[in-house]
């Protein structure tokens, strides 16, 4: 029989948050649009934030969180 080893309890194990992703759909005022997955946001106001903060000519933005 082989022995395994025990885990090295000195480190605690990182703690893995969870964080939301959403959707943004974009539609910029020369017509244009794209989708973007936003995953540094905390709720849909901070997610709305982060789009507004990136990109410039908007006209409407559409947010949704991801499955």
């Amino acid at each position: 029989m082989q022995q395994r080893k025990q885990a090295d309890s000195r480190h605690p194990a990182p703690v893995v948050t969870n964080r939301p992703e959403f959707t943004a759909a974009v539609r910029y005022r020369n017509g244009g649009r794209e989708l973007f997955r936003v995953r540094n946001a905390v709720d849909m106001k901070d997610a709305r934030a982060v789009v507004l903060a990136e990109l410039d000519d908007v006209q409407s933005i559409m947010i949704a969180l991801r499955d």
